[in-house]
């Protein structure tokens, strides 16, 4: 079950962003507000998700814990760029 919600959550993160800001309070508790989840889901959601990860379970952010954070950054930029290679192809 775990690897079948961490599936989602990499599928899915807007998504899994939405549930976990209604359904619990682990992302009030990680970020206080309202302002950076909003721009979180908007822009970077699984880094947003990562982040939130690292301080709900008392995780440093530094070494290689900071190495995650920026392949989540990564792989949210990466989101963005997906309609590049086609726009060339035309």
């Amino acid at each position: 079950m775990p690897c079948l919600l961490l599936i989602l959550f990499l599928a899915f993160p807007r998504v899994a962003l939405l549930l976990m800001y209604f359904l619990t309070n682990y992302i009030e508790r990680a970020y206080h507000g309202v302002l950076i989840p909003l721009l979180g889901f908007l822009f970077l959601p699984l880094t947003t998700l990562a982040y939130a990860w690292m301080l709900n379970n008392n995780v440093s952010v530094a070494g290689i814990n900071l190495l995650w954070l920026a392949l989540a950054a990564l792989i949210d930029l990466g989101s963005f760029g997906g309609g590049y290679r086609r726009r060339g192809r035309r």
